[in-house]
């Protein structure tokens, strides 16, 4: 079975305990020192027993972060976190974007395929 991008997994390369919050920094782009101290804090102002829970939970069910995900460009790593937490406005950019492809490519058409007589004018003079 193929890695999916969407899942998720733990960060064991930039690990500081089981990678758990490394892997939730990895998975919504936050900065993995921010989420490390909302788990701190989170487990001192009253959850101490279920967040270390969770937290062991977390490690033992997920699976680690597939080696073929290391070598990915900034670019990549930046879409597929977009598209892990907000999904309906990646697919909407991407509608977007082929929206004004397909409006320039009907454009350049229109241009090439009119009755241009300059346009026709030099393509005889390139004859």
């Amino acid at each position: 079975m193929s890695a999916r991008h969407t899942k998720f997994y733990l960060d064991k390369r930039n690990a500081k305990w089981l990678g758990v919050c490394s892997g939730i920094a990895d998975y919504t782009g936050l900065d993995a020192t921010l989420v490390r101290v909302a788990a701190v804090i989170l487990t001192l102002i009253g959850g101490f027993p279920w967040t270390l829970i969770a937290y062991w939970i977390t490690a033992w069910i997920a699976s680690d972060k597939p080696m073929e995900f290391e070598d990915m460009s900034y670019e990549d790593r930046k879409f597929w976190q977009k598209v892990r937490v907000t999904p309906g406005n990646s697919v909407r950019d991407v509608r977007s974007r082929f929206r004004d492809i397909d409006r320039r490519l009907s454009d350049l058409e229109v241009y090439y395929t009119s009755h241009n007589r300059r346009l026709a004018d030099e393509i005889d003079s390139l004859r």
